[in-house]
């Protein structure tokens, strides 16, 4: 197959479509935090104060990067996708898919953070001292907050995913049209003619999602917890990065291993089910051995709640945590892989 411009242009789509997504999002985010902070509002001054504060800048700054991180690697996955499943041919056809792409996502932008996010806003105010369902939740308000918080995240997430989705399948709704051009060939082009090697790209998008995940969960997590003491800057970016780091190296690896050299294919949206699976299972496995853990302590003599146990303790979680991310992913890949090695 030549190498003509508009084939060199759909080699670019997966690449295209991260950074669209993510320069969309980072526009949209500036505009919001710019009218929010602006000397505009009667209460920026307020505003520009708490966002002063480290916990908070820092906390915001890994919300972005895990939402940026998920954007990047699901827009990717929808390009790439769409060449191994088409061809180049294809894709080429979509002379505007860029352009599409980036329209719908903006729109879903817009509703996030101008309609779900004050929505959801009002949705929490309403569990705070003085709102309307202060008496009713008055024993426990701080629960009932956080499951809003939860349930805030969670339906921003599905926005996010549904978004990326949508605007891919609109960009590259050109590309579904010409299915039955009998101009076309019916074979899907070569992986060392899609850019970046099956098997790294699928370790990729695994430890990439492994990570966003990993985040968004630390995230959630952090809305249950009683406020934490005031931190210094790098103290608080190497409790939330250090973990990410090595959460995405150990995906990485077990992605690796879960593939063969001689990968055929991507089938990138396969890598994400891999790292959805592996994270759900990774979590749900550390819970059970946790609540095993503290069972068996209970039952013998020993001091759990001593300074040594408490540390062992963590230790050992953090030990086995470690070992599941990469046995789970290794397993889980290679499972969802299995017709193509």
């Amino acid at each position: 197959m030549s190498a003509t411009p508009s084939y060199v242009r759909a080699l670019r789509l997966p690449r295209d479509f991260a950074s669209i997504a993510v320069g969309l999002d980072a526009i949209v985010f500036a505009i919001n935090m710019t009218v929010l902070l602006g000397p505009f509002r009667p209460e920026a001054e307020q505003l520009r104060s708490a966002y002063a504060t480290p916990g908070v800048w820092v906390t915001l700054l890994v919300g972005m990067v895990m939402s940026w991180t998920m954007v990047a690697t699901l827009a990717w996955s929808h390009g790439r996708n769409a060449l191994e499943r088409r061809g180049m041919a294809r894709v080429a056809l979509a002379h505007d898919a860029r352009l599409r792409f980036g329209g719908v996502w903006v729109l879903a932008l817009v509703l996030n953070y101008y309609a779900l996010t004050p929505l959801f806003y009002e949705f929490q105010v309403m569990f705070m001292p003085g709102g309307r369902f202060e008496d009713v939740f008055a024993y426990s308000p701080r629960i009932y907050l956080g499951v809003a918080m939860l349930l805030q995240s969670l339906v921003q997430l599905l926005v996010l995913v549904l978004g990326v989705w949508l605007a891919a399948r609109v960009a590259l709704a050109k590309s579904r049209v010409a299915q039955g051009d009998a101009d076309l060939t019916d074979a899907v082009d070569a992986p060392e003619a899609l850019g970046v090697p099956p098997r790294r790209a699928v370790a990729l998008v695994v430890a990439a999602m492994f990570s966003a995940l990993q985040l968004w969960g630390s995230l959630a997590a952090t809305r249950w917890a009683f406020p934490a003491p005031d931190l210094s800057v790098l103290v608080l970016l190497l409790t939330w990065g250090l973990p990410v780091v090595i959460g995405f190296a150990l995906a990485w690896w077990g992605g690796w291993l879960g593939t063969r050299p001689a990968l055929p294919v991507v089938r990138p949206f396969r890598a994400v089910a891999a790292a959805v699976s592996s994270f759900v299972l990774v979590q749900v496995g550390c819970i059970v051995i946790a609540i095993a853990w503290l069972f068996l302590a209970a039952k013998s003599s020993f001091s759990f709640y001593s300074g040594g146990g408490i540390v062992g303790f963590v230790l050992a979680l953090v030990l086995v945590y470690m070992a599941l991310v990469v046995a789970l992913t290794r397993t889980v890949t290679r499972r969802l892989y299995r017709s193509y090695l």
